[in-house]
């Protein structure tokens, strides 16, 4: 057995010098997250765009109708986090957005990646699931909101089911192509060893896969974000997108920046924290 073993580790790569030296990774970038370089540049363009945007306002270029000064909309955000707005204070706008756009990606984790799995190894399950996916998947929320709230209400559960439907379609495409890109080579060592059909799904093909779900998650959940406005446009009283229709219905638009902010801070935070459980999760991504 120990003649027949490979090695699946490749040779270690001769080391450059010059132009073409390999630097070590900033401290963030080794988890995913800014770091360096950068994450300066990036910190320095907001900074600009800031300045910027203050000038414009300031020197009365724009009407604060089209677009309120910083100064503006920072002081609306601090009204919303004590006295509130649109009848709630913005910690139970974002706990009624959080508990949808997270219940809709739980449930597309938990469906979306096994079936998107099964997509990758059946050309059964392909053929049932991927028409179904490819027909909808193009399709805007809106174009299939009322059919939603025909079917569910307009309650609690047809908002989830709409964020959760566009998060599904990313998701599952995802983890076939993840399914898709194992070498046969691959299994057939596995199986050659004695491995199982179901030893092989869990140690040799998820595991392969493991990288595109991870990018179909982070896909996803950006599409959730995205999604949440048109969740919460029918019956909502509460929830970050609907505080930005409500404000948008009054030419509100310092109240609907500061939403349009806070709603972009939260879906960076999750991608964020994605990339990290990524970089924990798989280290050995981009490195064979």
């Amino acid at each position: 057995m120990s003649d027949q073993t490979v090695a699946l580790r490749p040779p270690a790569r001769p080391r450059r010098s010059g132009l073409f030296a390999q630097k070590p990774a900033q401290p963030g970038a080794l988890y995913g997250l800014p770091g360096g370089p950068s994450a300066t540049i990036s910190l320095v363009t907001g900074a600009v765009l800031i300045g910027l945007w203050f000038l414009v306002t300031q020197a009365g270029l724009v009407k604060p109708l089209f677009l309120p000064s910083p100064i503006a909309v920072w002081n609306k955000f601090l009204i919303a986090l004590t006295k509130g707005v649109a009848g709630s204070t913005l910690a139970e706008h974002t706990g009624a957005s959080l508990f949808r756009v997270l219940s809709a990606f739980f449930l597309a984790t938990v469906t979306a990646i096994p079936i998107g799995i099964m997509m990758g190894m059946s050309r059964w399950a392909r053929g049932i699931f991927d028409p179904v996916i490819e027909f909808y998947r193009p399709l805007p929320p809106l174009a299939y909101l009322p059919l939603v709230i025909i079917w569910l209400g307009i309650g609690e559960v047809s908002k989830v089911f709409l964020i959760f439907l566009a998060i599904f379609a990313p998701m599952a495409i995802a983890a076939r192509a993840g399914v898709r890109s194992v070498a046969t080579e691959q299994m057939h060592a596995a199986y050659a060893m004695g491995a199982s059909r179901t030893q092989v799904l869990t140690h040799v093909v998820t595991k392969a896969a493991l990288p595109e779900i991870f990018t179909g998650m982070r896909i996803g959940i950006g599409v959730g974000w995205t999604t949440l406005v048109a969740a919460e446009m029918v019956a909502a009283t509460k929830g970050l997108g609907f505080m930005v229709l409500n404000a948008a219905q009054f030419l509100d638009s310092a109240t609907v920046i500061m939403g349009i902010m806070v709603i972009g801070a939260f879906a960076f935070a999750f991608d964020l924290l994605i990339r990290y459980a990524e970089r924990r999760l798989i280290p050995w991504k981009g490195r064979v």
